[in-house]
Formats: structure tokens, sequence, C-alpha cells
């Protein structure tokens, strides 16, 4: 890879990390395009074969989103509960 690629996709992907953080979203959509896209003129097998893995990718990552968001329900049920026994405990009879 030719350097004039290299520190274009460095400096737009560190651009579009700012702009993130700057909370300027259009802005950084715009800048890390540019770096995906840099990279994707560079290696476009490589790409071709991630856009026909890309739909599988995403079910994983609801499927694994869907169970951190059933843990994270049931983690809450647990801790109201033990969070009125311990109260309860403290009180008189």
């Amino acid at each position: 890879m030719q350097n004039w690629k290299k520190a274009l996709i460095a400096g737009s992907a560190t651009a579009a990390t700012v702009m993130f953080l700057k909370r300027k979203h259009s802005a950084g959509l715009l800048l890390a395009g540019i770096a995906v896209g840099t990279v994707a003129s560079e290696y476009p097998q490589q790409f071709k074969r991630l856009r026909k893995k890309l739909p599988g990718y995403i079910e994983q990552g609801s499927n694994f989103l869907e169970v951190v968001s059933r843990l994270g329900k049931r983690l809450a049920e647990v801790a109201e509960r033990r969070g009125t026994d311990w109260y309860e405990t403290l009180l008189p009879k």
C-alpha cells in the first residue's frame, strides 16, 4: 500500500473519531466512509467476501444483544428482590 493511502486512512479515521466525540455524527460518518472506501479500493476481494458474510454477522450480533438484554432484565429483577429483602431484615418485627 502506498504511503499516501496509509496517510489518508489514518487521517480520515482519526478525524472521524474526533467528529464522533464532538457529536458531529454526519461529518464522522463521511470521514469514516472515506477511510473504509480507501481500504476497500486496496483490498476489493476481501471486501467482497465480507459483504457476502455480513448478514450472518448481523444475525449473530442481534442474537448476542437479545441474550444480553434478557440477562440484564433478570439481573435487575434479582437486584430488586434482593434490595427489598435486605431492607426488610433491618426493620424491627
